[in-house]
């Protein structure tokens, strides 16, 4: 908590929001269809979330472990954002603070003007988070959750929204099946159901497709884009890269607690001028060429800045006696793009 939010006594009002300054910057309100409009007038003249100067450590036995160190970026409303990195690079961390699970050391994180420790029941309200692990209630059945889930944000008559996220999620079927009855995977959509139910305008998915089979990932996408396309902020952490260069506008890259890389993704897959050559092999690659080399069992990519370097790697290859199959030659993509970024810095 910041000093001025822990100095004021319970009897002080909190110093206005951006928000409440529009509101108070446009006049008196009427209500109703005016205030909405205000409402998002307001709402564009902020961003959806920022990170300002988070930094958070841990006591650790072999001494204090910093697992985010100064992270600062911002995300506008409407973004489509993607927030990427190792195992341990802080994302979780930094998804934590963000929803009111964990307090920054230092720093602070604003959710649509609404600070998440001063402000934290209107931050709260602004967002839905999808966590990495599988929670649910083993008591109720799919439909009942959810309505208990509307219950926390005190919306009452929410089955038709309700119905809608059954339907756009692939849940119909199962609305009155008890939760410990689903496979995972039908757990992991309620969850994003859960998430969604009182339509929050900020959605933060931590690695929402992880271990999850191909139908489910398209069904997320596909409702996913629609409400972003619709002005929801989503916020995505993923280890599918590909994912992410077909979903995100923009990408921030962690490593070790700390933002190395913040782009469009056009850019970053522009930044890198090498070409890729793509084949498959059953045999053993030549030292040289193995140390280039990213392999995936019969499948290996090789960094070629031209044509030139395709046809001396090709060579190399023929001279080793590997034969070569689904020979292609292309441009980076974010998984090249990722390793390059992580291994340079």
């Amino acid at each position: 908590m910041d000093a001025a939010a822990y100095n004021r006594r319970p009897h002080e009002a909190a110093p206005p929001t951006p928000f409440a300054v529009a509101i108070a910057a446009q006049g008196t309100l009427c209500g109703g269809a005016n205030f909405n409009a205000l409402r998002a007038a307001a709402r564009a003249l902020m961003p959806a979330v920022v990170f300002d100067q988070v930094t958070k450590t841990y006591a650790a036995a072999r001494g204090e472990v910093r697992a985010l160190d100064g992270v600062s970026m911002t995300i506008e409303e409407g973004e489509f954002f993607g927030l990427l990195g190792p195992n341990g690079a802080g994302k979780t961390t930094l998804i934590s603070i963000l929803a009111g699970l964990t307090r920054a050391s230092s720093g602070r994180v604003v959710v649509l003007g609404q600070d998440v420790v001063a402000d934290y029941v209107a931050a709260r309200r602004c967002l839905g988070i999808v966590p990495q692990e599988l929670v649910f209630d083993p008591f109720f059945s799919v439909r009942e959750c959810l309505r208990i889930q509307s219950g926390y944000f005190g919306l009452r008559r929410n089955d038709a929204w309700i119905d809608e996220l059954l339907a756009g999620l692939g849940l119909a079927d199962k609305a009155d099946t008890n939760m410990r009855s689903l496979s995972g995977g039908m757990k992991r959509r309620v969850l994003v159901a859960q998430a969604l139910v009182h339509k929050p305008p900020v959605i933060v998915l931590d690695e929402p497709t992880a271990g999850v089979d191909v139908e489910l990932r398209q069904t997320l996408w596909h409702f996913v884009a629609r409400l972003n396309k619709q002005g929801h902020t989503v916020l995505l952490t993923t280890h599918y890269l590909e994912e992410a260069e077909a979903l995100c506008g923009r990408i921030a890259m962690l490593k070790q607690g700390r933002v190395v890389a913040l782009d469009r993704t056009a850019n970053l897959l522009a930044g890198t001028a090498h070409q890729m050559m793509r084949f498959k092999t059953d045999d053993v690659l030549p030292d040289d060429v193995a140390a280039l080399a990213r392999v995936t069992g019969r499948s290996a990519q090789v960094r070629a800045h031209d044509a030139g370097e395709v046809e001396t790697l090709l060579a190399r290859l023929r001279q080793a006696g590997v034969r070569v199959e689904d020979l292609e030659i292309g441009r980076a993509d974010l998984e090249d793009v990722f390793i390059e970024i992580m291994q340079h810095q």
